[in-house]
């Protein structure tokens, strides 16, 4: 445990360098946006897109992971959800604290951190919970939110997720990645060096971006943020475990992955669909930070556990 916890300890080290960096106002928000766009476009697009092209699509398609990951998601969703609806919230909010509760910090911290130290095998799982984040669980939200509020879903809304997928450099960088090494050939040298060296800038940055856009957070709505972040650091990897170990027998090392990274802290782009939703932005945003706070003493104690399979 106490190993387990002192490797873990560099990783929010940055994150906690990155937060004094921006509190001291040495990194004002423009340049943590612009650190965050060349992580999200260039470093971490160049990791997993060396992580997917060593892979199959074989690899990255394993049902009862995904049968077990998306169970857990679902039901902590409806939990989330209908104690929304009990305080009388707005669907906006109901659905944004949901989806707080299960979308993690997979691609900025997840990947780097995981990897580490659950080794190179966690990778298919990693990249399995990224794609379900991605378009599952992103297109579900926009389903729901605009059916909400306009009464009825646009015919044009598949083709506006579609491009929204598309978009997404992750996903571009995994699909590609996948389709290289579904020819068979082999990386070129000058290619392979290339994307190790900026895929290995992504770990550092990555984290240094999480603590900058961390220091201007504040924490309203105490017990509300609580509840959010209890769900996402405590439910969610719970029960994580239980569909995976219980309900679908997944394997005990891919099902050590899944539980690993459902114990991460909120994402950072779950506040982007608060803003532009305008629902509950300001509680978003004070979740991601007790989350990524308090994650500091669970992921820890959640790894040693899953270490242990």
């Amino acid at each position: 445990m106490i190993e387990i916890f002192l490797k873990t300890l560099p990783f929010f080290g940055l994150i906690g360098l990155g937060f004094g960096a921006g509190r001291a106002g040495f990194f004002p928000p423009e340049a943590t946006a612009y650190l965050t766009k060349f992580v999200f476009y260039f470093a971490l697009s160049a990791m997993l897109f060396g992580f997917a092209a060593n892979l199959s699509l074989s690899d990255l398609l394993d049902p009862r992971a995904a049968a077990a990951y998306l169970w857990a998601c679902a039901a902590l969703y409806v939990l989330v959800m209908a104690i929304a609806f009990l305080r009388r919230a707005r669907m906006e909010e109901a659905l944004i604290e949901a989806h707080c509760s299960i979308i993690g910090n997979t691609g900025f911290l997840g990947v780097p951190l995981l990897i580490v130290l659950l080794g190179p095998s966690s990778v298919p799982m990693v990249l399995l919970i990224l794609t379900i984040d991605m378009i599952v669980f992103s297109s579900l939200f926009t389903v729901i939110i605009t059916l909400s509020r306009d009464g009825r879903v646009d015919s044009a809304l598949p083709r506006k997720l579609l491009i929204a997928v598309a978009k997404n450099p992750m996903v571009v960088a995994m699909v590609l990645g996948l389709a290289w090494a579904a020819t068979g050939f082999a990386m070129p040298v000058i290619a392979n060096d290339f994307l190790t060296l900026l895929g290995a800038a992504a770990t550092p940055c990555a984290l240094f971006a999480i603590g900058a856009s961390l220091a201007d957070k504040k924490v309203e709505r105490l017990a509300i943020v609580s509840w959010l972040s209890f769900g996402k650091l405590v439910l969610h990897p719970a029960l994580t475990a239980f569909a995976a170990l219980v309900l679908f027998k997944v394997d005990p090392q891919a099902a050590g992955v899944l539980i690993a990274a459902a114990a991460l802290p909120v994402a950072g782009n779950v506040f982007i669909l608060a803003q532009h939703y305008n629902a509950g932005p300001a509680r978003v945003s004070a979740t991601i930070f007790v989350s990524t706070l308090v994650s500091i003493a669970t992921v820890p104690v959640v790894i040693a556990w899953v270490t242990s399979f």
